[in-house]
């Protein structure tokens, strides 16, 4: 396989960081929890090049679920989730915090409400992927027919660099819901104009 795509990936990941290491907006419960979920999808990003790099897909496809899930859940804690969810969510972990963590929306659940109370930009761009992707991503997810074929018949290189284009395109939009924790919407822009100097690595232009 080719590593081209993985050396841009790595190349885009590392200017990328520098773009967002900033400090956040403020040090409420709402942006810090939002912040860490928004991390986690960055390093499920890295997780998922990785994994994809050494030619694992199925394990690669798993961890961009992941990667997805994550960034759903730190949007929808900034622009949805009632005091109560992120009190829940920003205490220490013990036996007892967890049980009352367990009734927390679905990505489903999380996406209905997005709609309605985030701005669109940042649903569209997260529905765009969900509708594009997320049946295979289950099948991945729970030893479907996808994963259980493309194990059999060999992994097309192909489908690994789509995929990875796929994870590139959701650490892009990570990165923006990162600059708008921190108070720094207009640094978009910036994030975009990196991403068109990798267009080899990105998904298709819509």
């Amino acid at each position: 396989m080719n590593n081209l795509i993985f050396e841009q990936s790595e190349k885009f990941a590392s200017e990328l960081y520098k773009l967002i290491n900033l400090p956040l907006y403020d040090s409420s419960d709402r942006i810090i929890t939002s912040d860490i979920a928004c991390s986690m999808a960055l390093e499920h990003w890295d997780a998922t090049l990785r994994t994809l790099s050494i030619g694992l897909l199925p394990s690669g496809v798993v961890v961009h679920r992941s990667q997805f899930e994550a960034l759903v859940r730190s949007v929808w804690l900034l622009y949805v989730a009632t005091e109560n969810n992120i009190a829940k969510l920003s205490k220490d972990l013990t036996i007892e915090t967890e049980q009352s963590a367990k009734n927390m929306p679905s990505v489903v659940q999380m996406m209905a409400e997005i709609e309605k109370k985030a701005p669109p930009q940042a649903f569209d761009a997260l529905n765009r992927f969900k509708e594009n992707s997320w049946k295979a991503l289950n099948s991945y997810v729970h030893a479907g027919i996808h994963p259980i074929r493309r194990h059999a018949e060999g992994y097309p290189v192909k489908l690994i660099e789509n995929v990875t284009r796929n994870a590139n395109g959701l650490a892009i939009v990570s990165a923006m819901q990162a600059v708008v924790l921190c108070g720094i919407q207009p640094k978009q822009k910036e994030i975009l104009n990196l991403a068109a100097l990798y267009p080899n690595c990105m998904p298709p232009p819509l």
